[in-house]
């Protein structure tokens, strides 16, 4: 019998699902803008309403996992489905909410309700897809994330320009709303079902592995996306507790492999499956350079030059749009040039941020935001080539059944190279801010070049892992040519 062929719904079903992942990411960002505006309306403090963007970091990369190894365990549509629903009513709560307290929760379980939803876009696309296809679905995937990650000031300062004050705020939440519904609607009708099984909650999902890895992540988040009200300072134990709570996760999941049972992330990805814990790092030491960039343009453009937030936004549109059109475009060409897009990529990002670096000391300060549209042009086409090239690599040997697991893995990884990066780049250009006399060209400068070094590590280790698969291509070759002069001796 022969094999079926590719759904014909894929690539609107692809489109249905990044669009709700699109929102998802957005709202990593998108709410910095309205900070002044909730603390003014709700009349609290700035340590307070800080959690409402700390708080969704946490829970997204908390959950990610969790919600990847249940999308393999009871289907990618129905747990998309879901968490779809969710993040749609908690986004409608955050807007709605009269006090901190109540968008403090909304917000932390906005967050869970993400986190459950990210990891089934990347497990429905190995599902789907199949060969260069899946280049391509995966480029636009990279191009969802880089244009998520730089367009939410953008959007959440045109928002709040044209709701105006006090309730204008409200409406970063609200415009969730009736994009999500739609998106659930559309999901019905055309993501697949995949074949219900049988499953037992006892055997199927690993419960304590669960809360292990829990403990880890928030061991390690906590600190991190607490920084600026001096989480490191007072949280600092909780690295120590990570690393103990990390050991015997990996223990555990041995254990329960060994018993037969499956777990919440075998471990075999990282030992077994060629390219995935190199890329995993990877991507996790990129994100620590790139994502961490946005607060400090940020700074300098609102604190520094005095731009409103929308102004502050469009600045650094140029990278977000190139990386946008690269990613989709370098998607497509992964199957032909495979880990030399990740390393050319990772390249151009670097030169991108020494450029700025520089261009910010010889220009006016006045000039600022238009004289570093081409390096961030540039930065954009390299980081577009990065994430859809790393990605694909990244999960193409995965197994199906592990998809969801191993893409929500793979984000978390991203998520603390997120707050890793955002704690050290910010760190480096308040106390250069600080130290000079608040010259804030030199503090963007030094905090780009500490970006392009963190950079630069996931290069080193991008040229290691390219290197690696020449190896292994030259070695098959030998033993495919042996072969054939041993066949053609019989």
């Amino acid at each position: 019998m022969p094999a079926p062929g590719p759904d014909p719904r894929r690539w609107r079903a692809l489109a249905v699902t990044l669009t709700a992942g699109f929102m998802t990411l957005l709202d990593v960002s998108i709410v910095n803008t309205a900070l002044p505006s909730i603390q003014r309306d709700l009349r609290t403090g700035a340590g307070t309403i800080q959690w409402v963007v700390s708080g969704y970091a946490l829970t997204f990369g908390l959950v990610l996992v969790t919600g990847g190894r249940l999308g393999d365990a009871f289907g990618r549509r129905r747990m998309f489905l879901i968490a779809l629903a969710a993040f749609v009513a908690t986004s409608a709560l955050a807007g709605a909410a009269g006090d901190p307290a109540t968008l403090v929760a909304a917000r932390l379980a906005q967050g869970c309700a993400a986190g459950m939803l990210t990891p089934q876009n990347s497990g429905l696309i190995q599902d789907l897809f199949r060969g260069a296809e899946r280049g391509r679905a995966f480029g636009l995937f990279g191009s969802v994330v880089g244009v998520s990650t730089a367009v939410g000031p953008v959007l959440g300062g045109a928002l709040l320009a044209v709701f105006g004050d006090p309730d204008g705020w409200r409406w970063v939440f609200y415009v969730n709303v009736p994009i999500g519904a739609v998106a659930f609607v559309l999901a019905l009708r055309m993501v697949p079902t995949s074949q219900r099984r049988k499953i037992r909650l006892r055997t199927e999902i690993d419960f304590v592995g669960i809360a292990v890895l829990a403990v880890t992540v928030l061991g390690v988040l906590l600190p991190l996306v607490q920084s600026e009200q001096g989480g490191l300072r007072r949280l600092w134990w909780l690295f120590p507790v990570a690393a103990v709570a990390g050991v015997l996760f990996v223990w555990w999941e041995r254990h329960v492999v060994a018993r037969g049972r499956a777990p919440l992330l075998d471990t075999r990805l990282f030992t077994n499956t060629p390219g995935y814990a190199s890329g995993a790092a990877v991507g996790a030491l990129y994100f620590c350079g790139f994502s961490g960039i946005w607060l400090v343009f940020a700074l300098f453009f609102q604190q520094g030059l005095g731009y409103s937030p929308l102004q502050s936004g469009l600045s650094v549109t140029p990278f977000a749009l190139s990386s946008a059109v690269m990613a989709a475009l370098a998607g497509r060409q992964v199957p032909r040039f495979g880990r030399r897009l990740t390393v050319a990529g990772l390249g151009l990002v670097i030169a991108g941020l020494l450029l700025v670096a520089l261009v910010v000391q010889l220009v006016p300060a006045s000039f600022a935001g238009l004289a570093i549209a081409a390096p961030l042009l540039l930065g954009g086409l390299g980081g577009g080539m990065v994430t859809s090239s790393n990605t694909t690599l990244t999960l193409e040997c995965v197994p199906t059944r592990m998809a969801g697991a191993a893409g929500g893995a793979l984000q978390t990884g991203q998520r603390i190279g997120t707050a890793i990066g955002t704690a050290v780049l910010a760190s480096v250009f308040q106390s250069v801010v600080a130290g000079s006399g608040h010259q804030y060209p030199a503090a963007l400068s030094a905090a780009m070049c500490c970006a392009a070094g963190l950079t630069c590590v996931a290069l080193v280790l991008a040229s290691f892992e390219l290197r690696a698969r020449r190896r292994h291509a030259g070695l098959s070759e030998e033993h495919h040519a042996a072969r054939a002069a041993a066949d053609a001796h019989r």
